[in-house]
């Protein structure tokens, strides 16, 4: 009861939640992706379930996000992984003939999953700092109902995007591009590179950023045209 009285407790509280909500924009865009071709009822599972995994997940990378962080290679490894999703997610591999609604929903909840680990490697060093402004031994606890609150938030977010995508389907080629551009910036930033781009690619998060973007969407369109064809 002492630290819901206390004025630190709430500050920290409310930094965790504006914090998460600033930065789970592109998480927003790839739930919406992920689960845009189940029916209605399966999406707002998707949606749901997805997004409540993602954020039980986001907190246990928080406790441990310096070190995760500071491990080489991982940022890169993780870029790898965000243009096979952003492929993955503008060719529509997930919904191929042949699996049931059952098998569909799960592979977008895995989609969901896998995205957000890989992009919450940089966003929760903020959450993190965030609850360090709460008092001593507070941490835990204000990281759980922070991030728990921003479960309707990104929610809604998925919801709403879903709706735009169906009347403006150009939205999901810039989702994949946007996935393609956060890999670019990961692997410039990885402790084992990092130094070395800074140092000879001027402005190097942008222009890996701009080639992340091009190829995901590239690699997208050739891989559905090739897809069309063979069927």
């Amino acid at each position: 009861m002492e630290l819901l009285s206390s004025t630190t407790f709430w500050i920290a509280l409310g930094s965790i939640i504006l914090t998460n909500i600033v930065l789970s924009g592109d998480n927003a865009v790839v739930i919406a992706l992920a689960s845009r071709n189940l029916p209605p009822a399966q999406q707002k599972k998707a949606i749901f379930w997805g997004s409540a995994a993602a954020i039980i997940m986001r907190v246990v990378l928080t406790v441990a996000a310096v070190k995760l962080l500071s491990l080489p290679y991982l940022k890169i490894v993780g870029a790898v992984l965000l243009v096979y999703i952003g492929v993955q997610l503008l060719t529509g591999d997930d919904d191929e003939e042949g699996h049931d609604g059952k098998d569909n929903i799960w592979a977008a909840i895995r989609t969901i999953l896998i995205a957000d680990l890989v992009m919450s490697l940089d966003n929760v060093v903020a959450v993190a700092a965030a609850a360090q402004k709460g008092p001593e031994g507070s941490q835990l606890m204000l990281l759980i109902i922070g991030l728990g609150l921003s479960i309707p938030l990104i929610v809604f977010g998925s919801t709403l995007l879903l709706k735009v995508m169906e009347r403006f389907p150009v939205i999901i080629v810039l989702g994949a591009a946007l996935l393609g551009y956060l890999a670019g910036e990961m692997l410039v930033s990885d402790p084992v590179d990092a130094a070395w781009f800074e140092v000879h690619v001027p402005h190097a998060h942008l222009v890996f950023g701009a080639a992340g973007a091009i190829l995901v969407v590239l690699m997208g369109k050739l891989l559905s045209r090739r897809a069309a064809q063979t069927a």
